[in-house]
């Protein structure tokens, strides 16, 4: 506690500009030349060369284009500290003057506008603020520290990927496991830490409904896939309201029906996209059973043969709900109200939004993990929003616009702080 506390007061010190004044270059630099999920090859080498410069040992184009930066500072714990890299295909629409008009090919080769709008590049540039730190206060910790650039976080591979190449084989398992989120509607200079369940298990379910299809005149001589389409849709709906217990947390969104060619032609098919969120894995294999139960029965109830019956499959997409360790929140609690006071560290809801930090911690032994939001609003907007009863750009926005040099500095001080606190207790 006390290595803590002469942390906090060695940051305090910092004037908060010039602190932020090179990160920022950082940042601009970042956000002006994002890269989509798995394609982040730019990006990591820009980071890998300035962690090699500060003295890690880096391993480049790990689990795709992931990077693993090590630095051992004596006997101790071993702690992880992770970011992610990839942007979203988000035309941007900020007027920032160092806005991204990057335009590139995903893995399939189609070509898209790209955009930090998930604040992955406030995620990034803390990160490099935060291996500073740690670099220059050497002499207030020991163990050995390990920093990964994930890639391909929006896409749900990235974390999957690094644990399957053996990144805790490979480089040294650790005890804690840290990470950040940019909050887009918490006001810069707040931090917010969830104890238990933080995000939820993120699934993508396609569903295909057949039918018979004919004239629109004649309806009788068909099975009309998207009359059996809208009575899966409503009765998908029951799963939450009534299967899931009422003190339990699920959503069954349909996002996507597409299905018909003409106006007066019954068609073959009908698809359905949906998105399943939930935060146990009881509760998700439920929700995955059920519709998968749901579907196949409607289909047996409009008169379908075995061989038409509704195909529901999972995608490969799944996000692992990340769960923050509660002891490990409750001392980063009291850890980042020591750097920047009590009443700016909340207490944060649970969010059913997705990250696949989570994975990190279910690998056995489990590691205890913690991801914490990071306040990334302009507080004077936020507080004109609220006045006015609007709501600020989400994450995923063409409009996201952070306030990145109020939002890094605490960043890389509340994350500084907790990493030297647990490598002291």
């Amino acid at each position: 506690m006390k290595k803590t506390l002469l942390l906090a007061a060695a940051m305090m010190a910092l004037s908060p500009a010039a602190h932020a004044e090179t990160l920022m270059d950082v940042y601009k630099h970042l956000h002006a030349n994002p890269e989509l999920s798995s394609m982040e090859t730019e990006t990591a080498a820009y980071l890998a060369t300035r962690m090699g410069n500060l003295g890690f040992d880096v391993t480049e184009n790990f689990g795709g284009t992931g990077v693993v930066s090590v630095m051992e500072n004596g006997p101790g714990k071993t702690i992880m500290i992770r970011a992610d890299m990839d942007g979203l295909p988000v035309k941007e629409n900020t007027g920032l003057s160092f806005a991204s008009t990057v335009v590139k090919k995903d893995r399939f080769g189609d070509e898209w506008p790209v955009m930090h709008a998930c604040g992955h590049d406030i995620h990034m540039t803390t990160f490099l603020g935060t291996a500073q730190e740690m670099v220059a206060n050497k002499d207030l910790w020991s163990g050995t520290l390990v920093m990964i650039l994930q890639p391909a976080e929006e896409i749900s591979h990235g974390a999957k990927d690094m644990i399957k190449e053996g990144l805790f084989t490979k480089f040294p398992r650790p005890d804690y496991n840290l990470a950040l989120h940019a909050n887009s509607a918490m006001p810069a200079g707040q931090v917010g830490i969830t104890t238990g369940y933080a995000l939820a298990n993120v699934d993508s379910v396609d569903i295909t409904v057949k039918g018979v299809g004919g004239h629109g005149a004649y309806p009788q001589t068909t099975k009309d896939p998207i009359v059996l389409a809208a009575q899966i849709v409503l009765a998908l709906q029951t799963i939450v309201s009534r299967e899931v217990a009422a003190q339990d947390s699920a959503v069954v969104t349909v996002g996507s029906i597409h299905g018909g060619t003409k106006h007066n032609i019954i068609g073959e098919e009908v698809k359905l996209q949906l998105t399943v969120r939930s935060y146990s894995d009881e509760t998700r294999d439920k929700l995955l059973a059920s519709i998968k139960r749901i579907s196949e029965n409607m289909g047996r109830v409009a008169g379908l043969p075995d061989e038409k019956l509704p195909v529901v499959e999972i995608k490969d997409e799944y996000t692992p709900a990340a769960y923050n360790n509660p002891e490990l929140s409750a001392k980063a609690m009291d850890i980042m109200a020591e750097v920047i006071g009590s009443d700016n560290v909340i207490a944060s809801d649970p969010v059913m939004g997705g990250e696949d930090f989570g994975r990190y911690g279910r690998t056995d032994p489990k590691i205890p993990g913690m991801i914490y939001w990071l306040g990334a609003a302009d507080p004077a907007e936020v507080k004109a929003a609220k006045k006015a009863g609007k709501s600020m750009p989400s994450l995923h926005s063409p409009f996201f616009k952070p306030n990145a040099a109020a939002a890094i500095p605490i960043g890389v001080d509340t994350m500084t702080a907790t990493a030297v606190s647990l490598f002291n207790e």
